[in-house]
């Protein structure tokens, strides 16, 4: 179904040692916008929308995924080599007694995931959820880059900003096929 390249979908570079930064970016890994509930999301309501959308929830689902290794790369990355005072100090650590320096599905605050995966089975009320969850997501990565200081990660980051567009304007083109179908079943 899927062919796997081992790389990231786009490279992920750290300018230095940011623990900080890191539980900023576990909010985009575990929290209600982030990409694994997108993932989640997506891939649920593919069996319940016409199959010429399928393709389009499944796509952006897998990629998701793509994202979602991005983040846990990064968020490796700022962590890595920091000493357990320097996470203590930037607020994870009941993240590092929990699970060291592995990356762990919680959001920002340090809640785990357990998110309520919408899926009404409706295909437009269900793409209107997905545009504000890119949306959401993409609102998250632009406030995430603006308390950042470090460019190397607001590139990766940037990137990540303009693929939840770019999402955003496919599910909207998605409602628009599906309104159209509609449209066209009701005249008489």
């Amino acid at each position: 179904m899927w062919y796997y390249e081992k790389k990231l979908q786009y490279p992920v570079r750290v300018g230095i040692c940011n623990p900080k930064m890191a539980k900023f970016l576990i909010e985009q890994y575990g929290g209600a916008d982030g990409e694994l509930a997108a993932a989640l999301r997506y891939l649920n309501q593919r069996y319940t929308i016409p199959s010429r959308v399928m393709g389009l929830l499944n796509d952006i689902g897998t990629e998701e995924f793509a994202h979602l290794e991005m983040i846990a790369t990064m968020v490796y990355k700022l962590t890595k080599d920091a000493t357990p005072e320097q996470l203590k100090e930037a607020g994870l650590g009941e993240h590092y007694v929990d699970h060291g320096k592995s990356v762990y599905y919680h959001n920002a605050a340090g809640q785990k995931f357990d998110m309520p995966i919408q899926s009404k089975g409706d295909p437009i009320a269900d793409l209107y959820e997905d545009i504000a969850a890119e949306e959401k997501a993409r609102s998250t990565y632009q406030w995430i880059i603006n308390i950042s200081d470090d460019p190397l990660i607001n590139d990766s980051l940037g990137f990540l900003r303009e693929r939840e567009i770019i999402h955003s304007q496919r599910f909207r083109e998605a409602v628009e096929l599906l309104k159209e179908e509609q449209n066209k079943k009701k005249v008489f």
